[in-house]
């Protein structure tokens, strides 16, 4: 049998970090962003990906804004992760479930590939603007 939950004498434990503990900056726990990707979230986040539920790409490396929003997932986690309180929540709420909604979605960046065929997508058409347009940095005054 189960004891049941005594909140009074529950203790929670540390976040483990032994770089800190010595002073130096914590290590990141996965190298790459494909790493954290393979290992970590895509066999946690778990979806019905068709072309009727979601959209996916084998080689979601070829599309930049995917590898963007990869890797700063990949950032955030490994700074969110150090915080022992709400910084897991605060990754799934603020960040994981956010890029992944753009990233599965429909008309996302993977809207022409599927599971089986990539299919490399032209980026929105767009003319530069006229010389001087813009003001450059040092033309605007900050506070």
């Amino acid at each position: 049998m189960v004891e049941p939950w005594d909140e009074t004498s529950a203790e929670l434990a540390p976040v483990s970090n032994p770089a800190e503990a010595n002073g130096e900056e914590p290590r990141a726990v996965y190298e790459t962003a494909e790493q954290f990707l393979l290992q970590f979230l895509l066999p946690l986040y778990i979806r019905i990906i068709d072309t009727r539920n979601g959209r996916w790409c084998r080689k979601w490396y070829l599309h930049a804004e995917a590898v963007s929003r990869v890797d700063a997932l990949w950032r955030v986690w490994e700074h969110l992760r150090l915080d022992g309180k709400t910084g897991m929540s605060v990754w799934w709420k603020d960040h994981a479930d956010h890029h992944m909604a753009v990233l599965l979605n429909q008309k996302g960046p993977f809207h022409l590939c599927s599971l089986e065929q990539h299919t490399t997508p032209e980026p929105i058409p767009c003319d530069p603007a006229p010389p001087n347009w813009f003001p450059r940095e040092g033309d605007i005054p900050f506070p």
